[in-house]
């Protein structure tokens, strides 16, 4: 019997390597099976871990504010909108104009988990008659400008102007006052001090005050940010903000509270300024300088430095220099 010899195999053996080879990759293919079902497994109990970890431990409300919310009514006029609060107990012959912050709106002021409710709280606890609130925005992001070589600019004079035809809704008020965070800190001191005549008292909380302007080179900026504690996120939005309502040094001198203060005297509104130390918008340095400068021009001042983070607020004293007669 002649037996078959492949390239010096006998065929028994062939057969037997060509089986063991079929075998090891049936092995390798269970084997890559089983990484790939181990795999998913993982992955399902890791993402499910995650997800079931975040819903437990996510906060599960926001801590709320009793109080006896002030009555309100909504008004528009060309591109502002406006809402008038009156507190149920009455109201004083004295008006504060609220600037809100970024990301706001005009219906702030009854939110129970916002700063706005303790101050009313405060004032109803104290017995306080409180002045006549006017929420104004122009949308959630604004900055208060004289009309320049910016497309957005001229929100100022425009709101000057409207104020005759918000008041004609209110009554002339004895004192006008401005509030303001954030955003809105900065803009009731850029509207406070360009037009000092119509305001009794500003106080901002938290505002955008910087000591450089958008317009410093690069090794300037990022010195400051490094010196504040800035989150250079957040202070590259502020600079392309900045850079959308101005186009130059000039421009910018125009609305710089540090650039404004510079100009006053006694006869300015007395200032109420706020500001966490660890701002995470590296604002205090400059609402500190700020301070400073306007004491030495004689302003009447309240500086409040706070050890906290941005809009950091004292509320108490916010209250108190919101609602008592000069």
């Amino acid at each position: 019997m002649i037996r078959l010899n492949i390239a010096g195999i006998k065929r028994s053996e062939w057969t037997r390597s060509v089986c063991s080879f079929d075998m090891w990759k049936n092995r390798v293919s269970m084997k890559k099976k089983l990484l790939v079902f181990f795999f998913l497994l993982i992955a399902f109990f890791s993402i499910g871990g995650y997800f079931a970890w975040n819903y437990f431990t996510s906060p599960t409300g926001s801590q709320k504010v009793n109080f006896i919310a002030a009555q309100s009514q909504k008004f528009t006029s060309g591109n502002l909108n406006f809402t008038v609060y009156r507190a149920e107990n009455g109201v004083s012959e004295d008006v504060i104009y609220h600037l809100h912050a970024r990301n706001m709106d005009d219906s702030i002021w009854n939110d129970d988990t916002y700063f706005t409710s303790l101050v009313q709280f405060q004032w109803q606890k104290s017995l306080t008659k409180p002045p006549t609130v006017v929420e104004v925005s122009y949308g959630s992001v604004w900055l208060l400008t004289p009309k320049n070589s910016k497309e957005k600019s001229g929100l100022m004079d425009d709101f000057v102007a409207r104020m005759p035809e918000i008041e004609s809704k209110i009554g002339k008020p004895r004192n006008r006052i401005l509030l303001g965070e954030s955003m809105g800190g900065l803009n009731v001191l850029i509207l406070g001090l360009s037009h000092p005549n119509l305001f009794s008292k500003v106080a901002s909380l938290c505002p955008g005050v910087y000591l450089d302007s958008p317009f410093s080179d690069f090794s300037t900026m990022r010195e400051s940010v490094k010196r504040t504690g800035a989150d250079p996120k957040i202070a590259f939005g502020i600079l392309q903000m900045a850079k959308t309502y101005v186009s130059s040094e000039e421009e910018w001198n125009s609305i710089s509270p540090i650039k404004l203060i510079e100009r006053a005297d006694d006869k300015y509104p007395e200032l109420y300024l706020s500001c966490g130390l660890y701002d995470k918008y590296g604002n205090f340095e400059g609402t500190e300088a700020l301070a400073n400068i306007a004491i030495k021009k004689g302003v009447k001042t309240r500086w409040h430095p706070l050890y906290g983070g941005h809009c950091a607020i004292d509320v108490v004293s916010l209250a108190d220099f919101l609602a008592t007669d000069q």
